[in-house]
């Protein structure tokens, strides 16, 4: 068996390795070539160029390096056509994939797509060219799958791998030994982002509202994790502002997992991060501020109603979301409270973000593997997913 994997970033790199792990135990001598990173290569992958190659960011760097991208993107397409595989497999980096796909799925060669771009909440139009472009698309989530299904686009929900490697139970007071706070005080986890102007929008205003929020309950401590250390030092930056709460927070570099694991609650901006504490088990306020400009033009783009990953998994509103001119320090000090005033409310969500967790712990590489099989093989997925499997 012959797969070609092109990704184009260090999480498309984990994944394409998980896969390609599956993908050997049901095929030992299965070939791989495209490219990928240090783990897809030591998997097996004969990479034709660095993983970064395709990671640009930003309108005018894209359009900087869009000839340079162009020409990446015909070689591949010529290499594929003389190596022939059996299915080409476009891990995240929708951009630059789904192009590729559409043009080795014309000519003759099998497609999957592994990573829906957020299509259900923006350009929806973008979906019929993913109809043209794959013959299967692999989901992360359940409401992503039933969007394309409703779509006619063949799809398999197969778990966020996430899911698989964040345990079911976890020991809050373990967590908080380990970044030395007390195990027996109210905790609130701060992740205000990993970017520099989500620090710049966000990080002040959260310091704040825990400022605040400590003085109405007498006694907190703070945590919070750093994407970098020029994050750490940024974030440093802004905790000198706030005496009374710098001797009980602790800035940390990476340890997020950690960091919520502690807290009773977390106050974090919205992405991945919404996500990963919803498989900690954590009560949580989602708050995003952006540019005005930026906040106009997503008002008539995004077509979602919630914007947190664990209200558009469970359909409902189970954490509070406060956008733009809603997130000021009060609001998000009333927002949080019932979080530490409440135990039961709070363990309520915790129990609902087990159950949840469970459910997408499916064994995303293994679930991945066998559909790229089946649609190696047979040029099919085996079956439509059920509606909110």
């Amino acid at each position: 068996m012959r797969v070609y994997l092109v990704a184009g970033e260090l999480s498309g790199d984990i994944l394409g390795a998980g896969l390609m792990q599956a993908l050997r135990r049901r095929h030992p001598r299965v070939e791989f070539r495209g490219i990928g990173g240090p783990r897809m290569q030591a998997q097996g992958l004969e990479s034709l160029y660095p993983l970064g190659t395709l990671s640009v960011m930003g309108l005018v760097e894209v359009l900087k390096h869009l000839p340079g991208l162009i020409k990446v993107r015909r070689h591949l397409k010529r290499d594929a056509l003389a190596w022939r595989p059996d299915i080409m497999v476009g891990i995240d980096a929708p951009d630059f994939n789904i192009g590729l796909e559409r043009q080795l799925h014309d000519a003759g060669i099998r497609t999957a797509h592994y990573v829906s771009p957020s299509v259900w909440a923006w350009r929806q139009g973008r979906v019929k060219t993913i109809a043209k472009a794959v013959d299967g698309m692999l989901t992360f989530l359940p409401f992503e799958a039933d969007f394309y299904a409703e779509h006619r686009v063949p799809v398999a929900y197969v778990g966020h791998p996430l899911a698989d490697e964040l345990p079911l139970v976890n020991d809050r007071g373990a967590a908080r030994r380990g970044l030395g706070l007390a195990e027996d005080m109210a905790t609130l986890a701060l992740l205000p982002g990993s970017r520099g102007n989500e620090i710049r929008f966000q990080g002040e205003l959260f310091l704040r509202a825990a400022s605040m929020l400590r003085q109405r309950l007498g006694m907190l401590q703070v945590a919070i994790p750093a994407a970098s250390r020029e994050r750490q030092q940024e974030l440093e930056a802004l905790l000198a502002k706030f005496p009374d709460l710098a001797a009980g927070t602790v800035i940390v570099e990476g340890r997020s997992r950690e960091v919520m694991t502690a807290a009773d609650a977390v106050l974090l901006t919205s992405g991945t991060a919404a996500l990963e504490t919803m498989l900690c088990h954590r009560a949580m306020v989602v708050a995003y501020r952006m540019a005005p400009a930026t906040y106009w033009l997503a008002q008539r783009l995004v077509k979602t109603r919630w914007i947190s990953l664990p209200n558009l998994i469970a359909q409902e509103t189970l954490v509070p979301e406060l956008i733009q001119e809603a997130v000021t320090p009060e609001s998000l000090v009333e927002t949080l409270l019932p979080w530490f005033e409440d135990a039961r409310l709070r363990s309520a969500l915790e129990q609902r973000f087990a159950a949840m967790h469970a459910g997408l712990q499916r064994g995303a590489s293994e679930r991945a593997a066998a559909a790229i099989t089946s649609l190696a093989e047979r040029g099919a997925l085996d079956a439509e997913p059920r509606k909110g499997e």
